[in-house]
C-alpha cells in the first residue's frame, strides 16, 4: 500500500549560474509530498489499526526533521560565497547552507536522504520511503524516487 502526505513551506533560494531570473534572490511556496509504502497495520487496539501510518505522525516527523528547518529559511549553496557571507551579516537570519545548488532536483534528493532515515521499518509493517515530490511552483516539481536513488548523490 502507498500513502502520501502533503506539506507546505516557504523558503528563498537562488540558482547562481542560471541564465534567467532564478539567478536572483527569490522565494517559493514549496509543496512537499512524502509517499510511503508499507503493509496496513492490523492490530486491534492499535491507534494505527487499518493504516500504513497515521498521517498526523508523518506530518510530525517530517516537520521535526526537515520542514521546520527549511521553512522561512534561505537555502543557499555553500559555493555561493558572496550570498553566504551577505546572509551572515543579517542578525538572526535563518539560513540553511547546502553542499549543492538548491534546485528543485537537488532539494528533492536532499529531502529524500533526510526522510529516508526517519521513515524506515521501525514501525513493524515494512514501512519505507518511496518518493519525495517537491513542487517549486504549482507547475514545476522534481521527484526523488527510491528506484532511481542508487545512482544519485545528495547534498547536506
Amino acid at each position: 500500500m502507498f500513502i502520501t502526505r502533503r506539506l507546505e513551506f516557504d523558503a528563498g533560494h537562488r540558482i547562481p549560474d542560471h541564465k534567467s531570473h532564478c539567478r536572483h534572490l527569490h522565494g517559493h511556496r514549496y509543496v512537499l509530498e512524502i509517499t510511503l509504502a508499507g503493509n496496513i497495520i492490523r492490530h486491534d487496539g492499535d491507534a494505527a489499526n487499518g493504516m500504513v501510518m497515521d498521517f498526523a505522525d508523518i506530518k510530525t516527523l517530517a516537520k521535526r526533521h526537515l520542514v521546520n528547518h527549511w521553512d522561512h529559511a534561505f537555502l543557499v549553496y555553500a559555493g555561493d560565497t558572496a550570498v553566504v557571507e551577505f546572509l551572515k551579516t543579517l542578525p538572526g537570519h535563518k539560513t540553511v547552507v547546502l553542499e549543492c545548488i538548491p534546485t528543485a532536483e537537488n532539494l528533492a534528493e536532499t529531502a529524500f536522504a533526510i526522510l529516508d532515515r526517519i521513515f524506515c521499518d521501525n514501525f513493524g509493517n515494512h514501512l519505507r520511503l518511496e518518493r519525495v515530490r517537491l513542487y517549486e511552483t504549482p507547475n514545476c516539481w522534481a521527484d526523488a524516487v527510491r528506484t532511481y536513488r542508487h545512482s544519485t548523490q545528495t547534498c547536506r
